[in-house]
């Protein structure tokens, strides 16, 4: 599964006092998608024996989501070095296509049994090719 999408609705608990999408909010959905991404794609064997931590979060806003705005969130995996993937999300209005924020996401896995960096395994890269 190269890509991986889902919608929401914005509702009044997502927006700061300026009225638009709170920043913080942003940043929790983009979490959830890749979350919601891995977990479609493993099973629960990698899961108990992997964990994904962040290393670097670069976000650029490029317009507001305000109340009721449907956004689709779309995800993929730019790359995979070592034990570092990189993770793209597009936040865009379903109506218009517009997009509302980009990000990449530097991702680091770590073995659970001893919680230190691993290589990313083959077997994982190849499930979001």
């Amino acid at each position: 599964m190269r890509e991986y999408s889902m919608t929401l609705k914005v509702s009044e608990s997502d927006l700061d006092e300026l009225q638009h999408v709170n920043n913080i909010k942003y940043l929790e959905w983009i979490q959830d998608i890749a979350k919601g991404h891995w977990q479609t794609v493993t099973q629960d064997a990698y899961a108990n024996e992997h964990v994904w931590v962040v290393r670097n979060h670069n976000i650029t806003y490029h317009r507001a989501a305000v109340l009721n705005d449907v956004v689709e969130l779309k995800t993929y995996i730019e790359s995979s070095i070592g034990a570092i993937s990189t993770r793209i999300v597009e936040l865009k209005d379903h109506k218009s296509g517009h997009l509302f924020v980009t990000s990449k996401t530097e991702w680091c896995l770590l073995n659970t049994h001893n919680m230190k960096p691993t290589r990313i395994p083959d077997h994982i890269k190849s499930l979001f090719e």
